[in-house]
């Protein structure tokens, strides 16, 4: 692309959480906390604290004002000076499924207001680790949020630290109080049923895996918090699960549960976040305004106060065409996982906006029933792959921009122990997965197809088909006859998904193996009678090694497996790579603050798109 794309295959499409200063003195200390595992596996973290004191309560401004920056050698200065004030307009596909924790995270608005213990150190430098780009903030790149600090003082438990100038939005019944320990006891006695009145978990939260293993949550100060979880708990997934955004990113106000029951309703979800709601109208749109009294400053540019904009507004807009000509035509400011096509073409309408490739979340893939025949046969598999010229595809259906080599879950867009990237596999390996429909045709014959043989394929109709017009007759040069049938989304998930009919192949625009920047959520995909392996891997090994991993005493030993699991991964083909095409963040060039390729931000929620550490610069 022109000058709007840069070419970079990494990102994560993370939030701006938009919000207004108050008017404080403010005065920072910075502390460092160590994570110890039994193994002596050691994570620190720089984490800064802030005592403030508020001199202004007004929940409203009108004035902008630029504060000035003077170079530090950062590689942040590159971002720009930082400018207050100003409204930012998003769209979200679907309205929120609820506004209470209880009934999951996953679905809440909550990122908004609703905060975590700990949140992705945004001052990282994108040369040690991107978290912008990768989506994984690995456990030792976060920093406190709610917490000052926090540690393992063995392999089964953690205790954090609270930060003390943390104070409830001043509305009814919470009333601006201090956020305290027990404040975080309460949410995971709530919704897990740990005591304080809860013996059952709510529906959501019993089927989170992540936490089974927790036994307790105990205030141990009024702002110590003790997480003790089953010992032999692997010390890689209690340090995951309590610094998982999407899980416990959500603090509700208990005064609020106490006199309303259940927070469905908007105006009861109260927060101690940057911004709050004050309009909700379902299936329409969201605005939200700054907090006058939130805590937090810029790690960045010390002495300024989140949050930078004013006023958040979400439109919901489920059609992908309606939002795209909404970006087009000025009605919102950012755009998030704009396929490759329709970027371009936006690029073309629309020069002035800034288009930056989007971190592709999922390889796409072939997916065969490997139970059954003729794909329970490796043969027949890797003859596939040998059919598909994936370099072809990338360079024309795709022009360019997408990864013709095999991800999976290999992640190439990743380095370190628990990654396989594709640049690292001996070239043995890699021409297993090359173009060669020769080879294909006699290991079809080897196979016991020597004529080839006919099959079907299920695709989602929201697939690219122009793809799959290429695919099909790239099978059928090796004498392979795929006929496709389609099916809307809810429909295919329910038929291969829920009912498990695939007999023979199927696909969706994100292929079965995909991507998990997770490795323990990479091979537990693979494993024996896990929810969403519709390909039927039911391999005895992977099972061992998921089992195995889950009960590692250190972090190094959980990898060692991951490791082990990839490499294996890699040879069985168990789903054929196809390409993975990127994706593209679209947005106003007026935005300052946006980390390296990613789209607004790093450090909040990502199942939104705008994070406080953004501003919007005149124009």
């Amino acid at each position: 692309m022109k000058r709007g794309i840069t070419c970079l295959v990494l990102t994560c499409i993370v939030v701006i959480a938009v919000i207004l200063t108050s008017c404080g003195t403010t005065t920072s200390t910075s502390t460092t906390s160590s994570i110890t595992t039994s193994t002596q596996t050691s994570i620190t973290t720089s984490v800064t604290t802030s005592s403030t004191v508020q001199t202004s309560t007004s929940n409203t401004t009108t004035a902008v004002v630029s504060t000035t920056v003077t170079s530090t050698g950062n590689w942040w200065d590159t971002l720009g000076t930082p400018i207050y004030g100003g409204t930012i307009t998003e769209r979200w596909a679907v309205s929120p499924t609820t506004w209470d924790p209880y009934d999951g995270t996953a679905g809440t608005v909550g990122p908004a207001g609703l905060q975590s213990l700990v949140q992705a150190d945004y001052t990282l430098n994108p040369s040690i680790w991107d978290i912008a780009e990768t989506g994984f903030p690995a456990p030792q790149y976060f920093i406190g949020e709610l917490a000052t600090s926090f540690e393992m003082p063995n392999s089964y438990s953690m205790v954090f630290q609270l930060r003390q100038d943390v104070y409830w939005w001043n509305i009814a019944p919470a009333n601006g109080r201090q956020f305290v320990a027990s404040d975080v006891v309460d949410h995971f006695d709530r919704c897990l049923g740990l005591g304080n009145g809860y013996t059952v978990p709510s529906a959501w939260w019993a089927g989170q895996s992540a936490y089974k293993p927790l036994l307790s949550v105990v205030a141990t100060g009024n702002f110590t918090v003790t997480f003790t979880f089953q010992q032999g708990t692997n010390p890689y997934t209690i340090l995951n699960t309590m610094m998982s955004a999407n899980l416990n990113a959500c603090y509700e106000n208990p005064e609020s549960v106490t006199a309303y029951g259940n927070l469905e309703n908007w105006h009861h979800a109260l927060g101690t976040g940057p911004y709050f709601t004050t309009d909700y109208v379902s299936d329409s749109s969201i605005t939200e305004v700054a907090n006058p009294n939130y805590y937090e400053t810029d790690l960045r540019y010390p002495g300024n106060k989140f949050p930078y904009i004013t006023t958040r507004i979400i439109l919901i807009i489920p059609s992908n065409p309606t939002a795209e000509a909404a970006m087009r035509v000025g009605k919102i400011d950012v755009y998030a996982s704009m396929p490759t096509q329709d970027a371009l073409n936006m690029e073309k309408t629309n020069p002035d906006l800034v288009v930056k490739n989007a971190f592709p979340r999922n390889e796409l893939t072939i997916d065969p029933n490997d139970q059954a025949a003729p794909f329970n046969d490796i043969n027949v598999r890797i003859a596939m792959q040998h059919a598909i010229d994936s370099h072809l595809i990338a360079s024309t259906i795709y022009e360019g921009y997408a990864d013709p080599d095999p991800a999976g879950m290999s992640q190439n867009q990743m380095t370190g122990s628990p990654y396989y990237p594709y640049p690292t596999w001996p070239q043995s390996l890699k021409d297993t997965y090359a173009y060669n429909p020769t080879l294909a045709k006699q290991m079809l014959a080897t196979a016991g197809y020597p004529n080839g043989f006919s099959t079907s394929c299920i695709l989602e109709n929201d697939c690219n088909m122009d793809l799959w017009a290429v695919v099909q007759s790239e099978l059928a040069s090796v004498g392979i006859n795929m006929s496709i049938t389609t099916m809307d989304p809810a429909s295919w998930q329910n038929y291969i998904l829920t009912a498990r009919k695939l007999t023979a192949l199927c696909a969706r625009p994100q292929g079965q193996t995909g991507q998990s920047t997770n490795p323990l959520t990479m091979m537990v995909l693979c494993t024996t009678g896990y929810n969403i392996d519709y390909i039927n891997i039911n391999n005895p090994q992977i099972d061992t090694w998921y089992a195995n991993a889950n009960t590692a005493q250190s972090i190094d030993q959980v990898f060692q497996i991951t490791n082990q699991f990839l490499q294996y991964y890699a040879t069985q083909h168990y789903a054929i790579s196809l390409v993975e095409p990127l994706l593209f963040n679209l947005e106003v060039p007026w935005i300052g603050g946006a980390q390296s390729v990613s789209l607004l931000g790093v450090k909040s929620d990502p199942a939104t798109i705008c994070g406080d550490e953004v501003w919007i610069n005149s124009h």
